[in-house]
């Protein structure tokens, strides 16, 4: 055990101990879900698993509260698997390696998992308690939320019996969400014709590195860099004074997290290597310039590369180029309801080289469906006008706020009960399961909370200690007053 097993609230803490300890990234999840089931099993619990793979764990109610309403407890199981360049681990194998720094808890050069490793640990410290006090209690942990929101697409009616769920994957402390995005991945492939790469070019890689990153629904409003877009830029503004030829281009690694990082490998007549040095250059100065207050650690260089055997075909070269920078990324709009929160966004996430094609992956985010069909229509638009293909997949509804939710007002209630206080309700432009929970359970109440989580879906990921000992304690308050069912 790790030295965050001995933070209070203690049993909550040893619980994300054992999850950082189990390899748990997205689609590779069973190893960390049989461990659970076996604890469960362990504590004479009821179990069951669905046809995908969703974790269900029934708890009896405390005596004498087994009239209350029933309650769903529920986190996700999987985490996003980010790492530093410089960083050795293989997330398939190897534990997240959390410590304390200062007020926080973060990870060695990967991300935590706190997101949502740190609900999912309250979960599992509410059916290991004694002394929490409840009545009729389910836990849903979900699989592959953070790749595809593969368990909450395939949860089907009739597994939960709750009246009131409680989300876990909120990450500001103070805050209870009743409202999120909704969501569609985008595709633009370019396919690629090749010829034999000019035997007068050399060969060299460009390198943009040390952004941020962040989650593309909760940081796309701070004006991080997005390492895509930005190599991109370069490519498009210089690549006929230069000669440029480009032989490969890869960036980010996740449709939901700002891309941190990107190449691209191209060749340039021998003449013209210096120059071409001496531009990259000058544009690390000028994006310092522009991103520098938000990008501190931004760095750009050139390595020598061996000679490709081929590079793209002029016109297909000039058409990847083209929808590349012409491709809208970031903030679309904000919402006139809410203020300060997004309503449409788009992340240009992450960017593959194939032998004959490239391929551009994004995440639409938006409130309203209507905006993200504004944003699907752009992404055709550039597709049509460059000959290449554009689809879209995994779409998934976003979360109607209830203003008559009678679990927000018990949260309120009991919120300013402990602090004196009142928790700002809020909607969240990040994708929440809760909206695909509503079309099999359309009568759950719902609403969403958690510690403090900064930068999740990058190695800057932490979890603020504090906020958790006041998540729990809320979270303990409220299954305590869960009120009696009609």
């Amino acid at each position: 055990m790790s030295e965050i097993s001995q933070l209070s609230p203690q049993p909550v803490w040893q619980f994300f101990d054992q999850i950082c300890s189990i390899p748990h990234p997205s689609k590779h999840e069973e190893q960390l879900a049989q461990h659970i089931i076996q604890f469960a099993q362990g504590e004479g619990l009821e179990v069951r698993r669905d046809d995908v793979g969703n974790v269900f764990i029934k708890k009896p109610a405390t005596a004498g509260m087994e009239d209350r309403k029933g309650v769903v407890l529920q986190a996700h199981i999987d985490m996003v698997p980010q790492k530093n360049e410089d960083t050795d681990h293989d997330f398939l194998q190897d534990p997240i390696q959390p410590f304390i720094d200062g007020e926080w808890v973060t990870a060695k050069g990967t991300t935590l998992g706190a997101d949502n490793g740190m609900g999912m640990a309250a979960c599992l410290a509410v059916l290991a308690s004694k002394d929490v006090e409840h009545g009729p209690l389910e836990v849903l942990l979900t699989i592959d939320e953070e790749a595809g929101m593969t368990g909450a697409f395939g949860l089907k009616e009739g597994w939960l019996e709750g009246d009131i769920l409680l989300n876990t994957d909120s990450e500001q402390e103070g805050e209870v969400y009743m409202g999120c995005a909704g969501g569609v991945d985008g595709s633009i492939t370019v396919d690629i014709a090749r010829e034999d790469a000019p035997a007068d070019h050399q060969a060299v890689k460009l390198v943009l590195k040390g952004l941020k990153g962040g989650h593309s629904g909760c940081d796309i409003h701070t004006g991080r860099g997005n390492a895509n877009k930005l190599l991109g830029r370069f490519l498009f503004s210089h690549v006929e004074e230069l000669g440029l030829r480009l032989a490969s281009f890869t960036g980010g690694s996740l449709r939901n997290a700002i891309p941190r990082e990107a190449n691209a490998v191209v060749t340039v007549p021998a003449a013209n290597v210096d120059k071409l040095n001496s531009l990259f250059s000058y544009y690390q100065e000028l994006l310092t310039a522009e991103l520098g207050r938000v990008e501190t650690d931004i760095t750009l260089f050139t390595e020598q590369a061996e000679l490709p055997a081929n590079v793209f075909a002029t016109a297909d070269q000039t058409r990847l180029l083209s929808v590349l920078n012409a491709c809208p990324n970031g903030v679309i709009r904000m919402s006139d309801d809410i203020a300060g929160v997004v309503e449409t966004s788009l992340n240009v996430g992450v960017i593959t080289t194939e032998e004959d094609k490239v391929t551009i992956l994004c995440l639409i985010r938006s409130l309203i469906d209507s905006g993200r069909s504004n944003v699907e229509g752009m992404l055709k638009a550039i597709a049509q006008l460059a000959g290449a293909q554009c689809e879209f997949s995994g779409a998934y509804p976003g979360w109607k706020p209830d203003a008559d939710s009678e679990v927000m007002k018990l949260f309120r209630e009991t919120y300013n009960d402990i602090y004196g206080r009142t928790p700002n309700i809020m909607v969240i432009h990040a994708g929440l399961e809760c909206g695909l929970f509503k079309e099999p359970y359309p009568n759950m109440d719902m609403i969403s909370f958690g510690p403090t989580i900064k930068f999740p879906h990058s190695p800057d990921e932490k979890v603020q200690i504090e906020t958790v000992a006041l998540f729990w304690e809320q979270m303990v308050a409220i299954l305590k007053n869960i009120p009696v069912k009609a």
